[in-house]
């Protein structure tokens, strides 16, 4: 277990490895341990596995799969050095985020091989190879290319499916993240295609002793609910799955914003707030 009440383990994004972030990632450690943090996971972003699918800010910047690669590897050697740095103050797990386009799988398990991180999180940003939270109109040409926000749900759902049984990610993020842009979520997670959906993914996340992340991004911008919506909670909550805070910082501002009040309210929820210790589980 963790022996820190306050916590994330999905975040830590930085401006030094992030285009769409800020600040150094020393700059992030050095705000959770000035907010109390006794133990943080940081869970920056894999390389793409091809050209097609860098990030408009990444192709604004120049870069390509290579540079990419090389400022993954510089992460994980900058995180080590923090690591070490910081290691009277707070106990830092090395992750990173994943992706769910072509050739992810593989490329997955060589970083696994090559940068052994204590845990990975596990996320899916894409549909068809197409990013659908980037923006609310790349998100709309999706659902239209979906002929629906329902069939475009439980595509999401599918693929998040696989991807966990794919992966074994220690933790899921962002787990109904398919909403982001859609006002009538309430009523579509309930539609019975996609609420089975839902069941079965959550049933094997409890079989393969995987956490949710609580991610708390959405209050960062304004919005005033985190992923998981009530309805998937009280579901996790029935099944005894460990839920636990991600920040999803993307600058030291936001690093560890929202966290306390989290920890309250799965207290309040009736969830357990001893934190398992992330351990990296993907099958060879």
């Amino acid at each position: 277990m963790i022996d820190s009440e306050l916590i994330s383990l999905h975040g830590g994004h930085s401006g030094q490895f992030c285009c769409h972030a800020r600040d150094s990632l020393e700059d992030l450690i050095k705000a959770y341990i000035n907010k109390g943090f006794k133990a943080v996971g940081i869970s920056e972003h894999m390389p793409p596995p091809e050209h097609r699918f860098l990030y408009p800010d990444e192709l604004d910047q120049g870069f390509s799969v290579k540079d990419l690669g090389d400022r993954f590897s510089k992460y994980f050697l900058e995180l080590e050095r923090l690591k070490q740095k910081y290691k009277s103050d707070i106990l830092i797990f090395k992750g990173f985020e994943t992706e769910t386009v072509t050739g992810t799988p593989a490329l997955v398990r060589s970083l696994i091989q090559k940068f052994k991180p204590d845990y990975i999180v596990g996320s899916v940003h894409h549909l068809n190879n197409r990013c659908f939270d980037y923006s609310r109109q790349a998100y709309e040409d999706i659902a239209a290319d979906f002929h629906g926000l329902n069939a475009m749900y439980t595509a999401y759902f599918d693929v998040q499916y696989e991807m966990i049984m794919d992966l074994h990610p220690f933790v899921v993020g962002h787990f109904d993240l398919i909403r982001i842009y859609d006002p009538d979520y309430k009523t579509r997670l309930e539609q019975p295609d996609i609420s089975k959906r839902i069941d079965r993914n959550l049933s094997l996340i409890k079989d393969l002793g995987l956490v949710l992340d609580y991610n708390l991004r959405p209050l960062a911008k304004g919005e005033n609910r985190p992923y998981l919506t009530p309805v998937i909670l009280a579901r996790a909550k029935e099944l005894g799955i460990p839920v636990i805070p991600g920040d999803d910082a993307h600058s030291k501002e936001q690093a560890g914003m929202f966290v306390d009040t989290a920890v309250q309210s799965l207290k309040d929820m009736g969830f357990p707030t001893n934190w398992p210790r992330p351990r990296c589980l993907t099958p060879a």
